[in-house]
């Protein structure tokens, strides 16, 4: 749960902290706007990728599903700057299925978490397994962090890509290959 007075309080202390009145007109009530914008930032942390991974349906044949261009929005735990971009989830069922938009919600999940985009393509890939059990699951997350564009080396633009692969993706370069193609990568 998130503590809104300790934000608060450390809103506060931040604006003084850079030489800011966080009395004066334009900033009285930012502390109070940032604490409400926490609470939606890391709601991940009051979730589990269970609840929309496990609401699954029959299905006969194992054939790839790919729910791709997810758009996300996290939070860097290095210098709590914004990273973002697109998750690409691809399963292969083992005789359920599960809404094609609970394979967004369980990006959400973990989005919506002070971390790394390293981690969090792999939790998202090690939620599916465990709570869809597909036959293998591929993840790959590409994203532009603001902690390289906004600041220090300032190279707008650039992006970071993640794969994590499980189960017969990690074994079957082929089906890799068919993810990519479907993606039109």
């Amino acid at each position: 749960m998130v503590d809104q007075e300790k934000i608060k309080e450390a809103v506060r202390l931040l604006l003084e902290g850079i030489g800011e009145d966080p009395g004066r007109i334009g900033l009285k009530d930012t502390p109070d706007r940032v604490a409400r914008m926490w609470q939606e930032l890391a709601a991940g942390y009051e979730q589990t990728a269970e609840e929309p991974l496990s609401r699954v349906f029959p299905v006969e044949g194992g054939e790839m599903v790919l729910e791709k261009d997810i758009t996300f929005y996290s939070t860097c735990e290095h210098h709590l700057m914004p990273f973002y971009g697109k998750a690409h989830v691809a399963y292969v069922p083992d005789g359920r299925v599960v809404g094609l938009s609970k394979l967004a919600r369980t990006v959400e999940v973990f989005a919506r978490r002070l971390q790394i985009q390293e981690k969090m393509t792999g939790q998202i890939a090690d939620a599916m397994m465990e709570y869809l059990a597909p036959k293998g699951v591929m993840v790959v997350l590409e994203a532009e962090h603001t902690c390289m564009t906004a600041r220090g080396i300032k190279k707008p633009g650039s992006k970071t890509v993640t794969i994590a692969t499980r189960g017969v993706f990690a074994e079957n370069e082929a089906l890799q290959t068919r993810f990519f193609q479907m993606l039109g990568k």
